[in-house]
């Protein structure tokens, strides 16, 4: 572990740069520390606190964390954001688990000034959304050390900061009632062949109103959402060395290993085969 200091509340509050747990990797680039981390087996943390905001991309294990009351639980290619300085406990699951933990430094908060809630709100991604996929392309860039000012980093980190910054805490609108169903339906068979007729039906209401809706509240279509749910169920899959691509792909509902490719190129920037590299 690295520094730490105790706060005012009695926990650890933790420096930039510092964790609980093992570091195999860490650099600064464009006002981002990027951090390689593991725990080998099942612990509980101790109740900390980070001196600066952090995104948290779980690459592997189960991890459970207590943060402002609630307790969520967080699987392979799950993503956390969380403000500096609101305490937390954690528990780590029986397999271990590997993180790669982006901290952000002052600068970026300046430069956030005209986004309405900064960096001041925590956001969970745990279905495959932009978050994920941003945080996969930063991970790809820093596997070599690189430059301490990068347009390439840099324009990721705008990125991935813009999404959180400028996510609301709550619907500005309030979602029909039939939205969770339809949401919680995709979620829960993503692999299966589900047709418009079938949600709109699902739904109570027409197919072209359901479809303007759910791209207005989610911003995206059905479709694009659907094909994130697969890519995130396939991520998972790939953890299994023994797993052959071609079983991935059906068992997350592509039509074809062909459709497969395309599809997670377009959404990760990568092939499943660097995708696998990456996480050996």
């Amino acid at each position: 572990m690295g520094r730490a200091r105790q706060d005012t509340g009695g926990e650890k509050r933790l420096e930039g740069g510092s964790f609980f747990g093992a570091i195999q990797r860490k650099q600064e680039v464009s006002g981002a520390i990027f951090t390689d981390l593991y725990h080998a087996q099942t612990r509980r943390l101790p109740a900390h606190s980070h001196e600066l905001p952090f995104f948290a991309l779980l690459l592997d294990g189960d991890y459970r964390e207590t943060y402002c009351h609630h307790q969520r639980d967080f699987g392979p290619f799950d993503v956390s954001f969380r403000p500096a300085g609101v305490p937390h406990q954690d528990m780590v699951g029986p397999r271990g688990v590997r993180f790669f933990e982006i901290e952000i430094r002052p600068v970026w908060q300046k430069r956030l000034q005209e986004y309405p809630f900064g960096l001041q709100r925590a956001h969970d991604d745990c279905y495959g959304g932009p978050l994920l996929w941003l945080g996969m392309k930063l991970f790809c860039e820093t596997r070599q050390p690189v430059e301490r000012e990068s347009l390439q980093i840099e324009s990721l980190l705008a990125e991935l900061l813009g999404q959180v910054a400028s996510m609301p805490g709550e619907k500005t609108k309030e979602a029909p009632s039939w939205m969770r169903r339809i949401v919680d339906k995709l979620k829960a068979e993503f692999c299966e062949r589900l047709t418009l007729d079938q949600l709109s039906r699902e739904a109570g209401v027409h197919p072209v109103h359901l479809s303007r809706v759910f791209r207005e509240l989610l911003g995206e279509g059905i479709g694009e959402y659907t094909h994130r749910l697969r890519v995130h169920s396939a991520c998972r899959q790939m953890l299994a060395p023994e797993a052959r691509l071609a079983e991935i792909s059906v068992a997350a509902g592509f039509a074809d290993q062909s459709h497969f490719h395309r599809t997670f190129r377009k959404l990760t920037g990568m092939s499943p085969g660097r995708f696998r590299q990456l996480m050996t």
